[in-house]
């Protein structure tokens, strides 16, 4: 409050003018001072995601080894599921990749045993350790872990939202909450965010992990004031002495026309193929799939028997020439 609790104002020619531009904490995947989500399914790397992001603040090294930091520096997490060993091991890896030090990397980890945002003792702790540490980021995984309140009532949400912006004012930080997502696929990623739709509102920026049939992740980005980057694909790397990280897979090949992978299967296969396997190694449309069957028979490019599918025995492979 102001002088004489009134409300402190500003006439509007004195308030300062917004940069030109979006201002960015990562370039095109979260803003400077934005307030929003990591948000997926169970077991889709959202604290992955999270920590890549965290290491890449705390370091100035781009994000998912793409996405350049532009306001580098202290980063505060807190990981309520994951033990604190495990948390360090993960950090140690990613650190490994980048060829960081550890011991330089300026990421601070809660190890408060529990952190509950909709108790006041809590609140008030956060906002002390955020004044004494000032970082550029505050990661806080997962939401669920974090109240004890309903995640269906816009009241209860508002209320602990209302905190997390406050927070995010008064430290001038970046914010990002780890939730789930609903199983059930929405057109917009947001509306399948669990609990609140108030959540959604409530993001500046935000990250949707989303696993594939062929096991990579699609990541989308969105946000309220700028332009959202185009879908990227990741995979898990680990294991054969690799450390364990996400990385962008950029060898996403247009598919094959139907008809050319049709043949392409029946040739890698000893025995013929039915049509439940071929649409299953296809991730193909049923109708659609009859119909380039259809057509392939009529030309005489693959033979159907009581066992499946197959080419003919004196198949000629230049003929694939006519279906490319």
């Amino acid at each position: 409050m102001g002088v004489n609790g009134l409300l402190p104002t500003l006439r509007v020619h004195a308030i300062d003018p917004e940069p030109d531009g979006p201002q960015w904490l990562v370039q095109d995947l979260w803003g400077a001072c934005a307030v929003g989500v990591i948000g997926g399914a169970p077991k889709a790397c959202k604290s992955m995601m999270g920590l890549d992001l965290a290491i890449s603040v705390a370091s100035a090294t781009p994000c998912l080894d793409r996405f350049e930091v532009h306001t580098p520096g202290p980063v505060l997490v807190y990981l309520a599921e994951d033990a604190l060993p495990r948390v360090r091991d993960r950090v140690a890896q990613l650190c490994l990749h980048r060829g960081l030090s550890l011991q330089s990397l300026n990421l601070h980890v809660v190890t408060a045993p529990s952190l509950r945002l909709d108790l006041e003792r809590d609140q008030h702790a956060l906002d002390q350790t955020l004044a004494e540490i000032q970082p550029r980021l505050l990661l806080l995984d997962p939401l669920v872990r974090l109240h004890r309140l309903d995640e269906n009532s816009a009241a209860d949400v508002s209320g602990l939202l209302g905190f997390l912006r406050h927070i995010n004012r008064r430290h001038q930080l970046a914010l990002v909450l780890v939730h789930h997502m609903a199983k059930r696929s929405r057109r917009d990623l947001g509306q399948a965010l669990r609990g609140s739709s108030d959540l959604h509102a409530w993001t500046d920026s935000a990250c949707y992990l989303v696993r594939r049939n062929d096991q990579r992740l699609q990541l989308t980005v969105e946000h309220r004031s700028a332009p959202a980057p185009d879908p990227v694909l990741l995979r898990l790397i680990s294991g054969d002495g690799e450390p364990l990280r996400l990385l962008i897979d950029s060898d996403e090949v247009p598919p094959l026309p139907l008809a050319v992978a049709i043949r392409y299967e029946l040739r890698r296969s000893p025995q013929p193929v039915s049509r439940t396997a071929l649409r299953r190694l296809l991730r193909v449309n049923n109708a659609r799939l009859g119909e380039a069957l259809q057509t392939l028979e009529k030309r005489c490019l693959v033979v159907h028997s009581s066992d499946g599918w197959h080419l003919p025995p004196e198949h000629d492979s230049s003929q694939t020439d006519l279906f490319s």
